[in-house]
């Protein structure tokens, strides 16, 4: 019979491989592929991701890794852009076509006419003319393809041709409209032709265990994540959750006691930890999990208070103020309110360092 985790255990082996029991004192690329990617929607949220789970980052560390390629920004699980190590990228981005190619179900209508075996091409043509912004992807394949939707031109693109964001000098490596430039060129070295789907497994096992067949799809969003795992079983840990569900894990992975104490932290909008189980209980309760995403599908930051989300934040620059406002989902005790301020105050000096005020306030 199978070993059950209690969510306590989970809560403290999953902070454990996502860097968030102790910072650690790693190379940002380092660091990048052990988390096997930094959901990055936006630029800025890896910056905090990192500052989080590094001991002594700097912003000019990731902007360093983004220069010479270590980190590329892309196109990746779920079809949103994440930040990977390159040569993860290069490993693992056929392995994700089948779900990028299941994306463009989405839309629609909208496809009317779109023939992927001329748009490709073309698409591939223009970019290897020079880096390009999907603005002028769309106005330019608009030009070859008249009576194709434009928004479906370049999602296309984004989905079917492996792409990678050029940095910038930006104060977070991209500026809100990024150009955009193919893989095999910006790293010296096309994608893995073949699909790796169990190593893709095992590594996101490595960062996200002990996981459920639901929860590695949920991650990916790929559909043939189950499979792996029977295939992976004989090699694989068996553990079940409170539930009774099946949880997997890799046998030499951390699983630290429950007793093992973490620290209060602040995850950013969108980070992935709270967006890599199906079951997101080992981080927030299901009461609390409405409150995560907007009305128009932001995930807001979180803090972490003895190892669970335990509410929202974000922070405002004014007259060179620099407010942190946390909003807990319940009253927090005394400890948690001190211990979250002193690391509020830290996140707010990284953040704004010619602030000549800091300012951590709890809000109901």
């Amino acid at each position: 019979m199978a070993e059950t985790l209690s969510l306590q255990a989970l809560n403290r082996a999953t902070l454990a491989r996502q860097l968030l029991l102790a910072r650690e004192a790693v190379p940002v690329d380092e660091a990048v592929r052990r988390l096997f990617g930094m959901q990055a929607q936006e630029p800025k949220p890896p910056f905090l991701g990192l500052w989080t789970r590094l001991d002594g980052f700097q912003s000019s560390d990731l902007h360093a890794a983004l220069r010479d390629r270590s980190i590329v920004r892309a196109t990746m699980m779920r079809a949103t852009l994440h930040l990977m190590a390159g040569a993860d990228y290069t490993a693992f981005r056929t392995t994700m076509q089948p779900m990028l190619d299941g994306a463009l179900r989405v839309l629609g209508d909208r496809a009317k006419g779109l023939d992927l075996g001329k748009v490709v091409p073309a698409a591939r043509s223009l970019l290897a003319e020079q880096p390009r912004t999907f603005n002028e992807m769309r106005a330019l394949l608009q030009e070859q393809f008249p009576d194709v939707n434009d928004r479906a031109l370049g999602y296309t693109v984004r989905l079917c041709v492996p792409l990678v964001m050029v940095p910038t000098e930006d104060r977070w490596g991209f500026p809100r409209t990024s150009q955009f430039t193919p893989a095999g060129t910006w790293l010296h070295d096309e994608p893995t032709p073949e699909e790796a789907v169990d190593e893709l497994v095992l590594r996101y096992l490595a960062a996200y265990g002990p996981a459920s067949a639901a929860d590695a799809q949920t991650w990916s969003g790929l559909a043939s994540t189950g499979e792996a795992l029977e295939r992976l079983r004989p090699g694989l840990l068996v553990f079940a959750d409170d539930k009774g569900r099946e949880l997997f894990d890799l046998p030499d992975a951390p699983r630290p006691g429950e007793d093992v104490p973490a620290p209060a932290r602040f995850l950013p909008e969108f980070d992935s930890l709270v967006l890599a189980h199906a079951d997101r209980r080992r981080i927030i309760s299901d009461a609390h999990r409405p409150m995560l995403t907007t009305k128009n599908l932001r995930v807001r930051a979180v803090f972490l208070w003895g190892g669970f989300a335990h509410g929202i934040w974000e922070t405002e620059y004014k007259r060179r103020v620099a407010t942190l406002r946390m909003r807990p989902f319940e009253p927090l005790p005394q400890a948690a309110v001190n211990e979250l301020t002193i690391e509020g105050e830290a996140l707010l000096q990284f953040l704004e360092p010619d602030a000549k005020e800091t300012v951590v306030s709890v809000e109901a």
